[in-house]
């Protein structure tokens, strides 16, 4: 939890301070302020700071503010502040104006007059006080999803006072970032420690991001690089959480990044139990890596039992030995008898209710029904064949994505 520069802005006593370019950018959070004495910035900061530029210890040219630029767009600060009035900057270059613009970088100007120890008191301040709530907030969360708390009653209470609204329907999701097979090595031991914790607070920023998008969402980070999102019951989550789990892919870099989905629970008293069911649906996405980085713990069924089989080979000949026959590459979608089998069997092997669903004459059906058994020597009033059948499409469903081929 932190502050964005938008509400740094509107911060009383702060009122003088302008925002001069990169207006798409206020919504980014401000980690903690830093006052920039050297010639450049790059190595002096690890992204989200709000930096300070005074000019009273190094000249501060418009050569000099444009790297300045550059660096801080490059290292993923905040934004800049550039103080101008005095006698070191009369006022901000126009072409620093305009390349902050450019990359979306946020330039605020404060005018000399306006004290630097009030400025930094403010923000720091909002800043500390912030951390504070998060602090309390991960210690009520983090009591009630271990168990760990001295009483019911008092969680409930500070829960109520910082207004989490936790005695309502939800489902937690566990996520974990793991670092990928020679992550230290590649990068050695300073290096690699420093960009695993840059993505960690990346991804910590991205997700609390995406908590404000989803009302009553909440995010707590618990020990061994574990963030629990307590999520307002609603349906359509898996998808929603896949979609976020593309999006948070792209910057995971060489990291890998896995989730796991509890069941439904009524209220906090439940929590405990949810995160044991995250954390399992979690550890078996690590162990089966499903193409959408989710698995959702009420559909995890036999997948629990196939964790436990190390060879990850024999999982993968099995699908293919069962469904392999029915993935037809040379038309236009190749799965579709797949999809057809698979409809089936969660119709029950209703073949009137499995044709509404797929949309398809009575007769068209059919058509693919015999297919299925021509092609995979098998019949489908076989329970052996319809038993394997569902075990296979369920760890196909997970492994592949072919949403989009399916059809009529």
């Amino acid at each position: 939890m932190s502050l964005s520069l938008a509400e740094i802005l509107a911060l009383p006593g702060l009122q003088e301070m302008t925002l001069r370019a990169g207006a798409s950018g206020l919504q980014r959070r401000v980690r903690w302020l830093y006052v920039a004495e050297n010639e450049g910035i790059a190595e002096w900061v690890m992204g989200g700071e709000l930096v300070f530029i005074t000019g009273i210890n190094h000249p501060r040219g418009e050569a000099n503010l444009l790297s300045l630029v550059e660096d801080g767009h490059a290292v993923g600060i905040a934004g800049l502040v550039i103080l101008t009035g005095g006698s070191f900057l009369a006022a901000i270059p126009a072409a620093v104006i305009a390349r902050a613009e450019q990359l979306g970088l946020p330039l605020i100007e404060q005018p000399y007059l306006l004290k630097m120890v009030v400025v930094t008191h403010v923000i720091g301040t909002a800043l500390i006080e912030m951390a504070q709530v998060r602090r309390s907030r991960d210690d009520v969360l983090g009591q009630l999803l271990t168990g760990d708390y001295p009483s019911l009653a008092i969680a409930r209470q500070r829960a109520a006072h910082l207004q989490l609204g936790l005695d309502k329907p939800r489902r937690l999701a566990a996520l974990r970032l793991a670092a990928a097979p020679g992550w230290f090595e590649r990068h050695g031991a300073e290096q690699g420690e420093r960009r695993w914790q840059a993505l960690r607070q990346v991804l910590e920023e991205r997700l609390e991001s995406w908590c404000r998008e989803h009302p009553g969402a909440l995010l707590v980070q618990l020990p061994g690089d574990l963030f629990v999102l307590l999520l307002v019951e609603a349906p359509g989550w898996p998808a929603t959480l896949a979609q976020l789990h593309r999006s948070l892919h792209t910057l995971a870099e060489e990291m890998e990044l896995f989730m796991g989905l509890s069941s439904h629970v009524e209220d906090c008293t439940q929590y405990r139990r949810a995160l044991n069911e995250a954390r399992q649906a979690l550890d078996v996405a690590q162990q089966l890596r499903p193409a959408s980085g989710l698995c959702d713990f009420s559909e995890l069924g036999v997948l629990r039992l196939l964790q436990g089989i190390t060879d990850r080979s024999l999982i993968d000949t099995f699908v293919t030995q069962t469904l392999g026959a029915l993935i037809e590459p040379r038309r236009k979608h190749p799965h579709a008898l797949v999809h057809t089998l698979d409809v089936l069997l969660k119709a029950n092997g209703n073949a009137l209710k499995a044709a509404q669903q797929l949309g398809l004459h009575r007769n068209t059906l059919n058509q693919r029904l015999q297919r299925i058994e021509q092609l995979s020597g098998q019949s489908l009033d076989d329970p052996l064949f319809r038993m394997n059948a569902s075990v296979a499409l369920l760890i196909w469903r997970m492994t592949e994505v072919h949403e989009q081929e399916y059809t009529r």
